[in-house]
């Protein structure tokens, strides 16, 4: 097992709370849309380029909400480790954050805006 399979498998409120906090601390923000086959999410991310990792919210339909991990080994193999969020993980999300999140789903366009928006 891997420290970040570790990391979202015993810290992933910590982890989201990271998250969260570092992306409304940019200006601006984005939130983005993407999507894969019948599949698609809003998304937030931060990149540490250092360790080569990516975290990242995603929204689907559904209120349907997960964590996103793609990281590089020391062999440079890519993993992906997803996390579907729990109620008590989704309540760690400011309803500003939530509120944009699903305008970008629905719109099916990425937005950008001050990070402050994203923390009321």
């Amino acid at each position: 097992m891997s420290k970040y399979d570790e990391l979202v498998k015993n810290q992933s409120g910590e982890l989201i709370e990271k998250l969260v906090a570092h992306v409304i601390s940019q200006d601006p923000v984005e939130v983005l849309f993407n999507f894969f086959e019948k599949d698609q999410w809003a998304i937030i991310s931060m990149h540490n380029y250092d360790e080569d990792l990516e975290v990242s919210l995603r929204l689907h339909f559904d209120n349907f909400y997960d964590l996103y991990v793609g990281y590089y080994d020391d062999e440079d193999e890519f993993f992906e480790i997803l996390h579907p969020l729990t109620a008590e993980e989704k309540n760690i999300l400011p309803e500003g954050l939530k509120k944009i999140m699903g305008k970008v789903l629905t719109d099916e366009r990425g937005m950008r805006l001050s990070g402050k928006f994203l923390s009321r």
